[in-house]
């Protein structure tokens, strides 16, 4: 079976030239994290409880 390819979309909070570059991807199964401006770099990957929990932590910061 052939993985679906993942949709990235990038942060709000990105700029067009800043440093601070971030998009994400939903699959089924897990949410994945990359730096934008480097597409092939590592990729952090989350379930979706853990994914939550860091929302619900950071929207208190």
């Amino acid at each position: 079976m052939t993985p679906t390819p993942l949709t990235w979309i990038k942060s709000s909070y990105s700029g067009n030239d800043g440093p601070d570059c971030v998009e994400i991807a939903i699959s089924q199964v897990s949410i994945h994290i990359r730096d934008s401006k480097n597409k092939h770099g590592a990729q952090l990957s989350f379930t979706g409880d853990a994914w939550s929990e860091f929302l619900e932590f950071t929207a208190g910061r």
